[in-house]
């Protein structure tokens, strides 16, 4: 029996939605039911705590047995707890007689509850085995007795449901009301339910149309409103069309060895060379932007021999576009094979076979001279500047998401610094940001500090070193005098000389300002 026969959105998805409600199959219910170490076990992709804690015969044990689990229940329970004729007519489940006796049923693909904003309970649909992580996933499935992704449906083509990278970039898109969003390569359609929330029309593209029926699905389950929905290759689908005022995606950035269409991961193997992909995206994406419009996406970036990671990122952005982008992790070459191997289930496999693909991740590497691959974020948007803002850092350190206001925060902060010279600068009133704490180090016993970090406590977690000028100009800034009569008080204060510290003192203000200490107040 083919599980490539996906589920049809009809007329009783309503009560199979009411159903899962009904019976607390949301993220706060599994908590609930299954304890923080199983349900923490379960987003890692075991199941076995999650089987324990579901032994019982109640209609969320019988739902998460069903679609997170992937166990079949007899029909029965399957009745208790979810419209089963509904749902067997829409092929949400099949029967199953081997499974659970002469009446069981089984689900036909993974749904997985989701927490979206303002408390709203989601359910994200994908491959049976692929709820969580990758490929590598429905091999347990498999071994566990389940019918598996793989049994029915080409490897290649296999949609994933939610991951860390998923949430990532849904945590740190700008939600701000839009006309139109693209959400490029939507896999289960997480970017696009997110979009769904903040713009008047949604389109969402896919090479693999599997994934575009696996969107239709998680959207209309969870109650949105159904997308525009267009196959193809990066922004061929839309080419020609109106610009959009956000694109999204979590684009197949994995930089592995070339292959045959057969032996590649859809979701994950864009198919080109090295970041060529991630590259093309970025290059392009100012063709497709409205103006102040973003592009938000994550991507994988080589580390080549002899150049400066982030200098050919930065020659990646597109004329008339401010960027912003960081990079969270870095991998050594040997590192990045065993994950993605790892990924695909190639570890479970031949031994004979596991090593020649580890020899061929690294000839590729060895070819193109990468030592290493850097993992992040990109953002872009669409200013028109004749003197962009083009920022990359490395930022390894924790944040506090979701990030979409210190996104948009960042883009506007350069905006005043761009339009402000030191004078206009001087004349400007701050506010220090309610976050921030000021931090003295110091030998014990010591009259004064060696030094003066201030540190945010929200967003990026910044903390950046000060000097006496710097933490007491960063100490007064309440909003109530321009910088100009701070800095003068301050040289009076300490001795100096007060036009010589007007000539130093914008660079340390600006960079307060970049970094997001320091708020401006435009409405003098």
């Amino acid at each position: 029996m083919s599980t490539d026969r996906l589920p049809a959105p009809g007329p009783a998805l309503p009560r199979l939605r009411d159903a899962f409600l009904a019976a607390g199959f949301t993220p706060d219910g599994l908590l609930e039911l299954l304890g923080a170490p199983a349900y923490a076990a379960l987003a890692r992709g075991e199941t076995v705590p999650a089987l324990r804690a579901t032994r019982g015969d109640g209609p969320l044990e019988t739902l998460v047995r069903l679609f997170l689990l992937q166990r079949p229940v007899p029909y029965g329970r399957a009745r208790a707890a979810l419209p089963v004729d509904d749902a067997l007519a829409d092929g949400w489940l099949l029967r199953d007689e081997d499974g659970a006796g002469p009446d069981g049923v089984r689900a036909t693909v993974d749904v997985r509850p989701y927490g979206g904003p303002e408390g709203r309970n989601w359910w994200i649909v994908s491959d049976l085995g692929c709820a969580v992580g990758g490929a590598g996933g429905i091999r347990t499935a498999k071994d566990t007795g389940t019918v598996a992704a793989t049994d029915a449906v080409d490897r290649s083509r296999l949609v994933l449901g939610v991951g860390g990278a998923s949430t990532t970039l849904a945590g740190i898109t700008v939600r701000t009301p839009v006309a139109r969003a693209l959400d490029l390569g939507s896999g289960s359609g997480i970017q696009a339910l997110h979009a769904a929330r903040h713009a008047d029309h949604v389109t969402a593209t896919d090479v693999n149309p599997r994934a575009l029926r696996f969107t239709r699905l998680t959207l209309a389950l969870s109650g949105a409103p159904e997308p525009e929905l267009r196959e193809g290759s990066l922004f061929e689908p839309v080419e020609g069309e109106a610009p959009y005022d956000l694109i999204v995606s979590n684009p197949p950035f994995v930089i592995s060895p070339r292959a045959a269409d057969g032996a590649r991961l859809t979701y994950r193997d864009g198919g080109m060379g090295g970041d060529d992909l991630c590259r093309t995206l970025v290059e392009n994406a100012a063709d497709h932007l409205a103006d102040g419009g973003y592009c938000q996406l994550l991507a994988n970036w080589e580390h080549a021999d002899g150049r400066d990671w982030r200098e050919r990122l930065a020659s990646w952005v597109p004329r008339g576009c401010d960027a912003w982008i960081v990079q969270r992790e870095v991998q050594d070459v040997a590192q990045y094979a065993e994950l993605w191997l790892r990924d695909g289930g190639d570890h479970l496999g031949d031994p004979a076979v596991y090593a020649a693909k580890y020899d061929a991740w690294l000839d590729e590497f060895e070819a193109r001279g990468t030592t290493a691959v850097g993992f992040g974020w990109i953002t872009l948007r669409k200013s028109g500047a004749e003197r962009p803002s083009v920022t990359v850092e490395e930022w390894p350190h924790p944040v506090e998401q979701p990030l979409g206001e210190t996104v948009r925060a960042h883009f506007e902060r350069r905006d005043f610094l761009r339009a402000m010279d030191d004078a206009a600068l001087l004349a400007t009133r701050f506010r220090l940001v309610d976050e921030v704490v000021q931090e003295q180090i110091g030998k014990p016993g010591a009259d004064d500090p060696e030094y003066v970090v201030l540190r945010q406590n929200r967003g990026m977690r910044r903390a950046t070193r000060v000097d006496t000028v710097g933490a007491g100009f960063a100490g007064v800034c309440d909003g109530s005098l321009p910088a100009g009569r701070i800095v003068d008080a301050i040289a009076q204060l300490l001795g100096e000389n007060p036009v010589e510290l007007r000539d130093r003192t914008p660079e340390s203000i600006r960079l307060l300002v970049e970094q997001g200490f320091l708020l401006p107040l435009r409405d003098m």
